[in-house]
């Protein structure tokens, strides 16, 4: 039996191990997105303003006479408390980097070329990044297009259940956010990247739950399946796109923008202490906004702020509707309440914690929980959209 005919019959080629180097992956991945939110919130995201280094340095300076004469310290002041943050995340990212690829590796282990694309997609990726820092910008991303487009060609051509096409695609993923991470720092807080910044991790914690759950094979099998997994995927659309939208409200610095602090309604359920507050949506929502600006700290006006901040008050209502409408359908299923119980319990905590950003004036522990938050609640969907199957 040749490995397509395998494939088509169903015979799984997963290695023993994969499941465990899964989950410690998705383990990982869970860190690095909170601890990605407390580098952001925490506005040390151009603590290095080179990139990958810090300063120059693999790991990071120690004090600023270390580091006065090199070229990064005229962009900006060495600042010794936020410095470790950014470089200690990219290190972790840079280990769950690995850990993709040790996964890519053993899905393609029996696919015809399968280890060679892989490897060769990896070689040119590592290639690009001293190309990079010697200045070659230009091949450096030709190098990575090239990488990238081995491992999308890899995904689109591979089917069957070894995930040889999830794990192609996963590694595709999170070298782009290898990328991102870069423009993140190079383009100066640029908000487009850094909310695409924030999807891109959470698609390959996505991902990495989803294969997690497929290897270690234990479906919960439901007569109608098919029904409750159309309101997953619509629950999880509604998510994605809040997600989105508070990205977009904190890379744009508009957390607070309808005020904050006090117990009164002047800041929520009111935004600026009126019901209809004056908006700007065209200005708030303009994506491109060219290279070279120094975003941090944001630059738009207050009225393009609060059109921000409202969209993604209203996103929430949405969100948090579909959320427990599939919350209470899991808790009236027999086998999914604890499920459903964990749904409903994370989506109250989730928009307390948003209530709490602004009546507290937005302090770091609320705001990297309501990060984390977003995360748990992408793997408890996840999760039952990778296990639910229906009866044969």
């Amino acid at each position: 039996m040749n490995d397509q005919t395998a494939l088509q019959h169903g015979v799984r080629h997963i290695h023993r191990h994969f499941h465990r180097i899964a989950w410690f992956a998705v383990a990982l991945a869970l860190g690095v997105i909170v601890f990605g939110a407390f580098v952001r919130l925490s506005h040390a995201g151009l603590s290095c303003p080179d990139w990958p280094t810090c300063y120059g340095r693999a790991t990071w300076p120690q004090a600023a006479h270390h580091v006065a004469d090199h070229a990064a310290s005229a962009i900006r002041a060495f600042e010794d408390h936020k410095a470790w943050r950014e470089q200690v995340h990219r290190h972790i990212a840079a280990l769950l980097g690995l850990l993709v690829l040790a996964l890519a590796l053993l899905a393609a282990r029996r696919r015809r070329y399968g280890i060679a694309q892989v490897l060769a997609a990896a070689g040119l990726v590592a290639i690009a990044i001293p190309a990079y820092m010697a200045g070659a910008h230009v091949a450096a991303s030709l190098l990575a297009v090239a990488g990238e487009a081995i491992l999308l060609a890899a995904a689109l051509r591979w089917r069957g259940q070894d995930l040889g096409r999830e794990s192609a695609l996963t590694l595709a993923v999170i070298i782009f956010q290898a990328l991102l991470g870069m423009w993140t720092v190079t383009w100066l807080l640029k908000p487009v990247v850094v909310m695409g910044h924030l999807m891109g991790g959470l698609l390959t914690f996505s991902l990495l739950v989803w294969m997690a759950w497929r290897a270690t094979d234990r479906p919960i099998v439901l007569a109608d399946a098919a029904r409750l997994r159309r309101l997953l995927w619509a629950a999880l659309a509604a998510l994605g796109l809040q997600i989105a939208l508070g990205g977009w409200v904190s890379a744009n610095y508009a957390a607070l923008s309808c005020g904050a602090g006090g117990w009164g309604i002047e800041n929520f359920p009111q935004c600026a202490g009126l019901w209809l507050p004056p908006t700007d949506f065209r200005e708030g929502f303009v994506l491109w906004r060219g290279i070279g600006v120094d975003y941090e700290g944001g630059v738009l006006d207050g009225a393009a702020r609060i059109a921000i901040h409202v969209a993604h008050r209203l996103g929430a209502v949405v969100a948090a509707a579909m959320l427990l409408w599939a919350a209470v359908r899991m808790l009236r299923t027999p086998g999914l309440r604890g499920w459903g119980g964990a749904l409903a319990l994370l989506t109250v905590a989730q928009v307390t914690l948003g209530i709490l950003n602004v009546k507290l004036s937005l302090p770091l522990p609320v705001a990297v929980m309501h990060n984390g938050g977003a995360a748990l609640l992408v793997f408890v969907m996840v999760s039952l959209l990778a296990r639910l199957r229906g009866v044969d």
